[in-house]
């Protein structure tokens, strides 16, 4: 059976408000009742119950954390940096994978609230107005990592994505004129403004938009193999490919290296993100370096702020990006 904190009241001979000021570390209880009540804990193997004491108390001290994919290593570093913040702050995650898939997301949403939690951090691609709804409708705050509410209702923690993709992009064509670009999934507001990014670079340098030299992908290794093999299919290859993610990118590097093509030789590879993907392929990758642990980091700092009603000077806020050129890139 389990023990209960009347078990634990009798063996300690005190009252039941007495071991719940213990538990909860009220002050008011004299060292040698304080002593006696952990001991007859220790005795009977008690432990709390995490939703009576929120019941009680109205906060749970658990925030839930919906995550695309916790098997991709850019989003296992966001969760490691809500996770260590959480820590710290003494609350407790729930961590829940979507997929993306919009009805598993608002699914999920409604699942964490069900569940009591103080607090959402998001993870996603396009915030949609029905997803906007639920967070209006959400009794406790709700936070965004790497994550675009267009509107701007909702907090969140990000960079600047379209001016990081004009950076690696205006790189690329200080080498090379003829600058292929592989983009995420491009229903989304992030793949827009780094292909606007993109596309700005382009103009500045007196080029056109070239469809033929626009691939799209799902961010995924694979996907960056089949851009490749797009890519090495036109009659004009690209001298240079800017890629919206390092999985994709290292996709992108073999799928030449599978077809003879040198890199950085023959066609230079920049990627986004800096995972730590960069640094393990060969050649190693130039690359947008998005800080994903501290996104992970500010974003739950900023929750705790929300659910405690603390003083928050800039809802949506903007970390600062930079560019490292490794060995996919010819150094000037």
């Amino acid at each position: 059976m389990n023990v209960t904190i009347y078990d634990v009241a009798r063996e300690a001979n005190v009252s039941m408000a007495t071991v719940s000021r213990v538990v909860n570390g009220n002050p008011n209880v004299k060292p040698a009742t304080r002593k006696k009540v952990h001991e007859a804990i220790e005795r009977l193997g008690y432990r709390p119950n995490a939703v009576a004491r929120g019941l009680a108390s109205k906060k749970t001290t658990t925030v839930g954390v919906i995550i695309p994919d916790i098997s991709s290593i850019f989003f296992a570093e966001l969760a490691r940096g809500i996770e260590d913040i959480a820590t710290m702050y003494n609350y407790n995650i729930i961590l829940s994978n979507s997929d993306q898939n919009k009805d598993k997301e608002i699914h999920l949403i409604n699942t964490m609230l069900g569940k009591q939690v103080d607090g959402l951090v998001f993870m996603g691609g396009d915030i949609t107005e029905d997803h906007r709804q639920e967070f209006r409708n959400a009794s406790v705050p709700v936070t965004l990592a790497a994550t675009l509410d267009e509107s701007m209702e909702t907090p969140s923690v990000n960079i600047d994505f379209e001016d990081a993709a004009y950076e690696a992009t205006n790189l690329l064509l200080s080498h090379s004129k003829r600058v292929a670009y592989v983009s995420g999934p491009d229903n989304t507001i992030v793949n827009t403004r780094k292909l606007n990014g993109y596309k700005k670079a382009m103009k500045e340098h007196g080029l056109g938009i070239d469809d033929e030299l626009l691939a799209t992908g799902d961010y995924s290794y694979d996907s960056g193999l089949e851009a490749a093999e797009q890519l090495l299919d036109l009659d004009e290859r690209p001298s240079g490919v800017f890629v919206s993610s390092d999985e994709m990118a290292l996709g992108v590097i073999h799928g030449f290296q599978d077809q003879g093509v040198r890199v950085p030789e023959d066609i230079e590879v920049f990627g986004f993100d800096n995972t730590r993907l960069a640094t393990m392929i060969r050649p190693t990758l130039s690359t947008v370096v998005q800080p994903m642990y501290d996104i992970g980091a500010v974003s739950m700092r900023l929750l705790t702020k929300l659910m405690n009603k603390e003083e928050v000077e800039e809802t949506n806020v903007i970390l600062p990006h930079r560019i490292v050129e490794r060995n996919s890139t010819n150094a000037e």
